[in-house]
């Protein structure tokens, strides 16, 4: 009975945990079409995406060359910090902070926690080089 016990009780985490990641995928996808104009230029966007995923060889490629140091140099940027709307917590941002005291505000991605672990990723990867 014990051993029954904890098979369930393993499933049961495991069923937990991948209802939680499609619930945060849900809504960041239902936050990604309430930030566009409309729904069809969202859709029409997805799919764009997804062309351009598939040629450049997956989301963290492209991720990585969309936030190289055209958009914010690597040795400006001094912290990354995910954010979470008080009013509305399905909302949730990255504020990015320079060495020069300016604030970069970004939205609407539709993986935050990898965005997050990408943009903390080369912070640290590039403070360890300069070292």
């Amino acid at each position: 009975m014990d051993t029954v016990k904890d098979v369930l009780g393993r499933w049961g985490r495991k069923v937990a945990e991948a209802t939680r990641k499609a619930e945060d995928l849900a809504g960041n996808t239902w936050q990604h079409l309430k930030t566009s104009p409309s729904f069809a230029e969202a859709a029409m966007g997805r799919i764009a995406q997804g062309t351009k995923v598939l040629a450049e060889g997956g989301y963290e490629k492209i991720f990585r060359q969309t936030f190289e140091t055209v958009v914010i140099p690597l040795h400006q940027l001094k912290a990354i910090i995910p954010s979470t709307s008080r009013v509305n917590p399905s909302e949730k941002y990255i504020q990015v902070s320079s060495v020069d005291s300016h604030e970069f505000w970004f939205m609407g991605f539709l993986n935050y926690e990898s965005a997050v672990k990408c943009l903390q990723e080369a912070l640290q990867q590039h403070s360890l080089q300069s070292v």
